[in-house]
């Protein structure tokens, strides 16, 4: 499993990856609800349809748009196994251990807060956050 602080570096380079933003309804959502809720589902999504060993619709259980967890998902390559696979470095074939999914919902999380779907990346935010942090 890879270091976040080297996977946002990475996934800022896609364009496809950076196209993905909040939109209002999933920013109000968000916002009303607040980031512990919205975390939750994640927690409940990641669970569900991610985690197990071979996933129902594998590469397509994710829906593009109607929560904001979904939309991090696209954005931070957590949508599938196989971009799991391709940009987190854990494997296919297997369920997810518990660390592993909490590294998922720690990408999540980064990006829903950092990043926001909102101009600049969340590895920029990331990076910038750390980088005042270590100083």
């Amino acid at each position: 499993m890879r270091d976040l602080d080297t996977v946002f570096p990475r996934l800022a380079e896609s364009s496809f990856r950076a196209r993905f933003k909040l939109g209002p309804k999933e920013r109000a959502y968000l916002e009303t609800r607040g980031m512990p809720v919205v975390l939750d589902h994640a927690a409940d999504f990641i669970a569900k349809r991610l985690a197990p060993a071979s996933p129902v619709n594998d590469g397509k259980q994710t829906p593009m748009r109607g929560h904001p967890v979904f939309i991090a998902q696209h954005a931070i390559a957590t949508c599938c196994r196989s971009c799991l696979a391709k940009w987190h470095g854990i494997a296919k074939g297997r369920a997810l251990t518990p660390v592993e999914q909490a590294h998922v919902i720690a990408a999540i999380r980064g990006w829903l807060e950092h990043g926001l779907g909102q101009a600049g990346s969340a590895s920029e935010t990331l990076a910038g956050r750390r980088a005042r942090r270590n100083a």
